[in-house]
């Protein structure tokens, strides 16, 4: 979630250094409120965030602190309600994060900003998804799609758009703007997931299909891919990636890394969706492609070894696969200084595995032994180590 909260400002935690607040402690938490509500920049925004995050304590007595004045116009500025809003989200302090964003839209929508609206409705939106609060996700959904923010101005309204012919980005001319306008797609995007974890998986197909037929972008229908995975239909959720990953290749209106981030980011879900319908030999042809393509990626490394060591195919190979996702991820830890110390449970598990099915029962209860301490391991979740794999290279 704090990973979450700094993208949310724009920029990764890792960029945050020092705290621009001073500690609340001493019942200073008015004090500090001022200071908060007086910051400019995104800088000091994401220095304040970061001394928050890390000082719960500090971050209640300010919510606490603040909580009236977001019940106020002109009382709280739209940094220190976002700030505010993300810490409280942080605390599983849902109704007060809540209030701190609401307060966020007014000004949004007063300032015809499709960015900040994007940034607090659905950042509000984000925070009860990823809280599996569902019902609330659906609602905030609907009321912003429902939303209309013209202010009744007259204006002279320039909208961009792409030809598809020559890939060139020009105008027309409109004569009204509702800021929501362009937030259509992500929100529905956002309703098709939310209505999938409900089990709504029709309503949720429609929806994209409705996407899909007004402006055929490709992420709609790699969300159909999603939605077939999340409904158990394995064989539709492969096609679905298959048929993406060859309209991405086929794409000449993004620059060629950004195509091959894509298709291999299409190519490494599609490796576990054969999996799950027990082709391994596509499996592992397509792990093996983008290990080609990238010997050193930790992540493909411990999922090829997996799958070969779950399958009793390669083992040796396997063993050596997961040992460098080990070596790996510990070059990028000594590297990264927001990164756990010790070493990836889910690798650790991996090899295990790979060494129990070698019958080297001593070493795999030693090696599972080790992996149960990685912190990024839940209770119960030790098996199996290519899912939570699949999590750790997200987060």
């Amino acid at each position: 979630m704090a990973r979450k909260a700094f993208a949310r400002f724009g920029l990764a935690g890792g960029a945050v250094l020092l705290a621009s607040l001073t500690a609340v402690a001493g019942g200073n938490a008015k004090q500090e409120l001022k200071k908060l509500n007086q910051l400019t920049g995104t800088d000091p925004a994401q220095h304040a965030l970061k001394a928050l995050l890390e000082n719960k304590s500090d971050g209640k007595a300010l919510i606490a602190a603040a909580l009236p004045l977001a019940k106020e116009k002109e009382k709280l500025s739209y940094q220190a309600s976002l700030i505010l809003a993300l810490v409280a989200a942080e605390q599983k302090d849902l109704p007060a994060s809540e209030t701190f964003f609401r307060h966020c839209i007014k000004q949004a929508m007063k300032l015809q900003s499709v960015t900040k609206l994007l940034q607090s409705f659905g950042g509000l939106i984000d925070v009860y998804y990823e809280n599996k609060k569902y019902d609330e996700t659906a609602r905030l959904c609907q009321e912003l799609i429902g939303l209309k923010t013209e202010d009744g101005k007259e204006r002279i309204v320039l909208f961009a758009y792409t030809n598809k012919r020559t890939g060139e980005t020009d105008f027309y001319e409109g004569d009204n703007f509702n800021t929501s306008e362009p937030l259509q797609p992500f929100v529905y995007r956002q309703l098709a997931q939310t209505l999938a974890k409900q089990g709504k998986y029709k309503e949720a197909h429609e929806i994209l299909n409705n996407l899909i037929k007004q402006s055929g972008d490709w992420r709609d229908r790699q969300l159909k891919g999603w939605l077939y995975r999340e409904a158990g239909d394995y064989t539709d959720a492969a096609k679905t990636y298959e048929d993406v990953i060859e309209r991405l290749r086929n794409d000449r209106q993004m620059s060629s890394k950004e195509r091959n981030a894509y298709v291999e980011r299409n190519q490494y879900i599609l490796s576990n969706i054969y999996v799950d319908l027990d082709q391994i030999d596509k499996a592992s042809e397509m792990l093996q492609e983008l290990i080609k393509a990238h010997p050193d990626d930790p992540g493909y490394n411990n999922d090829l070894g997996y799958i070969w060591a779950d399958h009793d195919r390669n083992l040796d190979q396997a063993e050596k696969l997961i040992r460098k996702a080990l070596d790996e991820d510990r070059k990028r830890r000594k590297t990264d200084p927001e990164a756990e110390p010790g070493e990836n449970g889910a690798y650790l598990d991996s090899l295990g595995w790979v060494l129990f099915k070698k019958k080297d029962y001593k070493e795999a209860k030693k090696v599972l032994m080790k992996a149960v301490e990685d912190k990024c391991t839940a209770p119960g979740d030790i098996r199996p180590p290519r899912r939570r794999a699949q999590r750790a290279r997200r987060t």
